[in-house]
């Protein structure tokens, strides 16, 4: 067996695709060829919406992509962007006013030439710390309502969404019969 062979199975199962034969014929694990006579099912049919959240998972906003809803790809990116951000500058501020903290409780010249007190380089970067814990919640938020979304939105690619659902709201009845003002909604799926 060469080694295009041997690497090409195992992608195409990770890939989620089917190994197939030289005829069009689908191959099974025996290694024997067998006919396929049904027919090839569409997307929605072959869709898992594990699948989804297992790759949400491996790398963000890939679940959104398998479940082709790919405008929602470059928001999880850039919320993850964001928040990758927002850690680093909040920790160059603290470890900033950290230094000038320890530079002022040592006796040494720090970078704000003693405008500020021990006490409020402290409170400062204690708050930047604060801050950049916060934004480490915020990435896990982001990584975790990455998963989620690709998820359910898995399991409503086959929600069907036609043009027979109705909604009626009008005064109810029932209710006015018995001398109190009432109102009613009425779903009828077809």
């Amino acid at each position: 067996m060469g080694t295009m062979a041997r690497w090409t199975f195992p992608l195409l199962l990770l890939a989620g695709g089917t190994p197939v034969g030289v005829a069009g014929q689908a191959t099974s694990m025996g290694g024997t060829a067998q006919a396929d006579t049904s027919a090839p099912l569409n997307w929605r049919a072959r869709h898992q919406p594990g699948r989804a959240a297992i790759y949400s998972a491996i790398l963000p906003g890939a679940g959104q992509v398998y479940n082709r809803k790919y405008w929602k790809a470059p928001i999880v990116l850039g919320g993850l962007a964001t928040c990758y951000w927002f850690i680093q500058d909040n920790n160059k501020e603290f470890q900033r006013y950290k230094t000038a903290y320890l530079d002022v409780v040592n006796g040494r010249a720090d970078e704000f030439e003693g405008r500020y007190t021990a006490a409020q380089l402290r409170s400062v970067a204690d708050t930047y710390q604060r801050w950049q814990d916060l934004s480490y919640v915020a990435a896990g938020l982001v990584y975790g309502l990455n998963i989620i979304d690709a998820t359910v939105d898995g399991y409503f690619v086959r929600f069907d969404v036609g043009e027979d659902l109705t909604l009626r709201a009008g005064p109810s009845i029932g209710l006015m019969a018995q001398g109190a003002a009432g109102f009613s909604f009425s779903v009828q799926l077809h």
